[in-house]
């Protein structure tokens, strides 16, 4: 290929089905201001659940199939020698995740077309802990496709400063192929603290209702506090397969009138109003990419109590914004408690919000650092 056959339009091997089903979560947003710096983007991604469209802000324009993930290599690989058949492209990128085959995918398209492909590893599961056997497995399966993918990626995207990039320098990647470029990015407009709400929840929580998220360990925190006295109200947004025993806990332990269950909210204002009223967001997360609750969170107001995971470390401040405890529920017991019944010690945390570090994470500055880094990537490649 050379750089006459290049144009401003980038493919996108996604895990995303819900922007096509009519949904707008974090990626419909990135893809707003994404979509700003290229001619066109074209995303592949998974079989949905149903299709609602299939462009969006004009330019981005959804791909999926209509089989399982048996056949998704295949797709994205058909799907994307169509696509670059019909007009140059300037990067592929590829969400990678055990089983691989948006990288598989994306490879074959890369090889037969000419055009880079970045592999993008946002969350290694089981890093720096295991949730369970799956996770375990997929951590091992992660590293095996790193080193796969270092003789055929242009480079790999991660995004986080420290986490990711030791660890793949540890299973031997050449520390020059890793670039850090952010997937948080915040609507600063959006997510802001309101002086005039008060809080109507003690505990938040807000994710996919999976195993790493720690979301048990959570209920038994609350358990162990209302034992103690402290009728800690908790509110869970999100939906997933934890979700029936996340049920069966409440039920078993009697905490009904103290859990309340969210399913989902309809857009961004929304998911900020629920930061503002809560009293504290929990992130239990025994690995994480991001995660992305936690800057959004402190940039509404809202404390936070957080693993050591992602780039936590890099912008909460123990003891200052929030605090970091180590996974266990008695630790999270521990840690709601000096918060939520130490008024001063709230009063003081939410008096220091938000960080300034969260300013780094408005959502243009970091799209557009994002589109210029894969530009480069690509670039290097050719």
């Amino acid at each position: 290929m050379t750089t006459d056959d290049v144009g401003p339009n980038v493919m996108m091997v996604s895990a995303d089905r819900s922007v096509v089903a009519g949904e707008r979560g974090p990626f419909y947003y990135m893809l707003e201001s994404f979509s700003r710096h290229w001619q066109r983007v074209d995303v592949i991604g998974t079989r949905p659940e149903r299709v609602e469209r299939t462009t969006i802000f004009d330019n981005v324009h959804l791909h999926h199939p209509a089989t399982g993930k048996l056949r998704q290599a295949g797709f994205i690989a058909d799907t994307g020698r169509r696509l670059a058949a019909e007009r140059p492209y300037t990067v592929i990128t590829s969400h990678d995740y055990n089983p691989f085959y948006n990288g598989l995918g994306a490879w074959r398209i890369s090889k037969h077309t000419g055009i880079p492909y970045v592999a993008e590893i946002h969350h290694v599961p089981g890093y720096p802990r295991p949730a369970n056997l799956r996770e375990r497995i997929d951590r091992q399966a992660t590293r095996l496709y790193a080193r796969w993918a270092q003789r055929r990626a242009a480079g790999f995207r991660v995004v986080n400063d420290t986490e990711l990039p030791d660890l793949l320098a540890g299973w031997g990647i050449d520390r020059s192929r890793v670039h850090v470029l952010s997937s948080l990015y915040l609507d600063t407009d959006i997510f802001r603290p309101d002086p005039a709400v008060t809080p109507e929840c003690d505990v938040l929580f807000v994710g996919r209702l999976v195993p790493n998220k720690g979301v048990l360990s959570i209920l038994e925190a609350i358990r162990r506090g209302r034992d103690a006295g402290h009728r800690w109200r908790l509110r869970l947004l999100g939906r997933g397969p934890v979700g029936d025993r996340i049920e069966a806990y409440v039920a078993q332990h009697g905490l009904q009138a103290l859990v309340e269950r969210i399913e989902w909210v309809p857009g961004a204002e929304d998911l900020a109003a629920l930061y503002r009223t809560a009293r504290v967001l929990v992130c239990a997360s025994l690995s994480e990419g991001g995660p992305r609750v936690v800057p959004e969170a402190l940039a509404c107001g809202t404390p936070v109590i957080t693993t050591r995971v992602g780039l936590v470390t890099d912008i909460v401040e123990d003891g200052r914004h929030g605090l970091i405890y180590d996974g266990s529920p008695g630790g999270l017991t521990d840690a709601l408690t000096c918060i939520l019944e130490q008024p001063e010690t709230e009063a003081a945390m939410r008096a220091a919000l938000p960080p300034e570090a969260v300013q780094d994470f408005a959502r243009e500055t970091v799209i557009a650092h994002l589109a210029d880094g894969l530009k480069a990537i690509a670039a290097s490649a050719r």
